[in-house]
């Protein structure tokens, strides 16, 4: 199927459900780098057909948005521990496959450059640029003991509870788990 008939036949899905909107709201879970480029690419997709996009960020996937560059001081103990053991940022995210001792991670950046795919950085910057919202889930961050201030800066990052992200889901025409 070439690409032309397979966003036709997304339109047309789009439109059979009544009362949804032309919208995607994805659960991002996996802190795993691989998953985190899918994730980025179909939003930034999604974005691209005019569609507005919400990425609900949890558990394991909230690493991603930590900023290497931040700290923050006054953690009790397990936050500490958590912050020493989960990656910092999307720079840091380790295949879920096929890690191979860290060359794995380096080894599928490098292809993405010579294959001219856009690496995280471009894809987080081409989705603020687009819209797409992100939701960090304020319990997972209570949790793992993440404060907002840690945050990446990003435009249109919120921290919500699960609540916040189910009503737009509810209204959404896609949604999606990675």
């Amino acid at each position: 199927m070439d690409v032309e008939r397979e966003i036709s036949a997304i339109k047309a899905q789009l439109e059979e459900r009544p009362g949804a909107k032309k919208k995607l709201s994805m659960i991002v879970f996996s802190g795993d780098l691989d998953k985190q480029i899918a994730a980025l690419v179909i939003a930034t997709g999604a974005a691209a057909m005019g569609m507005e996009v919400i990425l609900f960020y949890t558990f394991w996937g909230t690493s991603a948005l930590r900023d290497p560059k931040k700290r923050v001081r006054g953690k009790d103990l397990v936050s500490r521990m958590f912050g020493f053991m989960l990656p910092k940022g999307w720079n840091r995210l380790k295949l879920s496959q096929m890690e191979m001792a860290g060359a794995g991670s380096a080894m599928i950046k490098g292809l993405m450059k010579k294959k001219n795919v856009a690496s995280l950085d471009e894809l987080y910057a081409a989705a603020g640029a687009m819209g797409v919202k992100i939701f960090v889930c304020e319990m997972s961050m209570d949790l793992m003991g993440i404060r907002r201030e840690e945050l990446v800066d990003y435009p249109g990052l919120e921290s919500v509870g699960v609540a916040t992200f189910l009503s737009h889901a509810g209204e959404s025409s896609i949604q999606l788990f990675l």
